[in-house]
């Protein structure tokens, strides 16, 4: 019996890429295939030129309609096979495929915020509700807003074989987080772009928004990040090598700043369990460091870091890469991972 294939792939609107949906019916005992689209609707092409080419790279079971169907993430071609412009995994690929001895592994913690009739929901029609301090992991009454939905995503996710790790509700109200994790690149961004997708679609009939922005309301509030966990075989034995990573972060700090999502300056203010956009620094525990190590791996002397930095709207194929590039160079200028082999 023939199934039902949702091609989904990110498009090229700017500052902040959406994500695209159509749906392909294939034969029964037939792969996804390549197929095409549009760019012209999806601000990827001219309209006299506007061909676009879709390559499926992940697929996994479809949670929503069940069955046999499936959820094909693509990336985009042009019609000569090469990356289009706004195809950032070829690159994570590449950066990847680069430092694959040093096997990098990823922990992503997406937070968001659900929005209603454009203003967080649960929040009053006018003014505002009771201050942050009761909405982070808290439970009961009319506080915790969007639970449903939460559950409903979990469970969307497990069905689909996404490697979410938890959820928890965030400081602000309407504000919650899920993790995904642990992966290495590409696979890590292909994850949470299929978890993202699945958020969008299950909010629909609940007509409700899901967003990523940075800082989505302005003032004494908290905003929204992906802080992104980070280690390599060598953190993985040694705090030393912790350290040399994290100070690499440092020499890079602009680069990194630059890359790691629109609005990034309105919501790492220094405040709100923020370092200010134009600084860098690292520490043990410090929610308000650049990069925190948490007190686990200073305890263990081996294990993995945060950068706090990355927005919630962060590109994480774009967001791995360059701390892939950034990290593993800096180790291997090292030698850590010889290190490591020679004392295992």
């Amino acid at each position: 019996m023939a199934y039902q294939a949702e091609y989904i792939w990110i498009d090229g609107t700017k500052p902040l890429p959406l994500m695209r949906c159509k749906t392909r019916i294939v034969a029964d005992g037939k792969q996804p295939g390549m197929w095409g689209f549009d760019g012209s609707s999806t601000n990827q092409a001219p309209g006299h030129n506007s061909d676009c080419v879709l390559k499926p790279v992940f697929t996994c079971p479809d949670p929503i309609r069940g069955g046999d169907n499936v959820l094909v993430l693509c990336e985009v071609e042009l019609p000569d096979g090469s990356p289009h412009p706004t195809n950032t995994r070829a690159a994570c690929v590449a950066a990847a495929a680069s430092y694959a001895d040093q096997e990098p592994m990823f922990g992503i913690e997406q937070e968001y915020t659900f929005f209603r009739n454009g203003a967080p929901l649960g929040w009053p029609e006018q003014g505002y509700p009771a201050p942050q301090g009761p909405y982070y992991c808290g439970v009961g009454g009319a506080k915790m807003v969007g639970r449903e939905i939460i559950e409903e995503h979990t469970l969307a996710c497990l069905n689909a074989g996404l490697g979410i790790e938890g959820t928890n509700a965030e400081v602000m109200m309407g504000q919650w987080e899920f993790q995904i994790g642990v992966l290495p690149p590409p696979l890590i961004g292909d994850h949470v772009w299929m978890a993202r997708w699945l958020l969008y679609r299950i909010a629909e009939p609940y007509k409700i928004d899901v967003s990523l922005d940075a800082k989505p309301m302005p003032g004494d509030w908290n905003g929204a990040g992906a802080h992104t966990n980070f280690s390599t075989k060598a953190m993985r034995d040694s705090y030393d090598a912790i350290v040399v990573a994290a100070d690499a972060l440092g020499q890079r700090a602009l680069e990194h700043i630059e890359n790691y999502g629109p609005g990034i300056k309105d919501r790492l203010t220094g405040a709100h369990e923020t370092a200010a956009w134009d600084t860098f620094s690292w520490g043990v525990s410090d929610r308000g460091a650049s990069v925190r190590i948490p007190w686990a791996v200073q305890l263990a002397g081996k294990g993995w870091l945060e950068d706090r930095r990355p927005n919630a709207n962060m590109d994480p194929y774009v967001v791995t890469s360059m701390i892939v590039e950034t990290c593993c160079s800096a180790l291997a200028a090292h030698d850590f991972e010889l290190v490591a082999e020679s004392t295992a």
